[in-house]
């Protein structure tokens, strides 16, 4: 067997994850530019890469793509994991970010259902709150990121007919439509939702909505990042939007793999 050197291995991955990115291929020139190679070093990677079939060399234009090869060892992996399993990587990093408890909520017979959570505080302080299956649409961040996804009223009708009574209700909870309407529209102008002390007192968080981008965004779950009021302020739970919005961004890739992984399998 030929030596393989880490450097090699790097720049091998490194083609892949910019073909990735370019599914209209690119000439070795444009990956040589792009990944500052000299030509002849991207030339022996591509024919190792094309002997490999995960890249072939298209006859007319030049260009290397990628072939199925890649996809379809990410599709054998995740179709034998289930959701949690495949998203609690995820999780747990947003979680070592943060410091914070991160929890994931799916999107199940027109109700939102949390399903898992990784906890990234270390210190004696820090938020694990005991609820039901089910999310509260009102008081929760999960809850009005979802609300706020739908039409108004679709929204408003939810509500009222669950009732605003939750199982969870902090001091700061929605309790009248017109605060339920003011809350839909902020939230949906932001882009994400914000809990102040509205589930339980002293807990504040903060979340955003998990969409299948394979199926025209449809939401699917919900992520949050949620702690102590005392430490997570407004503008502190605002610092993790990026961190929150990264971690979505990985969950959405894998989440229509995820889908076609369980339909194969059923």
């Amino acid at each position: 067997m030929a030596n393989i050197s880490v450097s090699s291995v790097e720049r091998g991955l490194a083609i892949l994850e910019l073909l990735v990115e370019r599914s209209e291929g690119l000439q070795i020139s444009e990956i040589a530019r792009h990944l500052s190679l000299p030509l002849s070093a991207a030339h022996r990677l591509l024919q190792a890469l094309v002997g490999a079939h995960y890249v072939k060399q298209e006859a007319l234009s030049d260009r290397y793509v990628l072939t199925l090869k890649l996809g379809a060892i990410g599709l054998r992996h995740l179709s034998g994991m289930n959701l949690t399993e495949a998203a609690q990587p995820i999780l747990d990093d947003l979680a070592k970010k943060t410091g914070e408890l991160v929890r994931l909520a799916v999107v199940e017979d027109d109700e939102m259902i949390w399903v898992a959570k990784a906890q990234g505080a270390t210190g004696a302080i820090r938020c694990d709150p005991i609820s039901g299956r089910h999310v509260p649409l009102h008081t929760t961040g999960m809850g009005k990121a979802w609300l706020a996804s739908m039409p108004e009223k679709e929204a408003i009708e939810k509500v009222v007919a669950r009732g605003f009574d939750a199982e969870l209700l902090g001091p700061n909870a929605i309790r009248t439509v017109a605060e339920l309407r003011r809350e839909i529209r902020k939230t949906r102008a932001m882009g994400f939702a914000f809990n102040d002390q509205e589930s339980e007192l002293g807990l504040s968080a903060i979340a955003m909505l998990v969409t299948d981008r394979s199926k025209a965004n449809r939401v699917v779950g919900a992520v949050s990042i949620g702690g102590p009021t005392f430490r997570l302020g407004r503008e502190k739970l605002a610092s993790f939007a990026e961190p929150l919005h990264q971690a979505i961004s990985q969950l959405e890739q894998i989440w229509p793999a995820r889908a076609h992984a369980n339909a194969r399998g059923s």
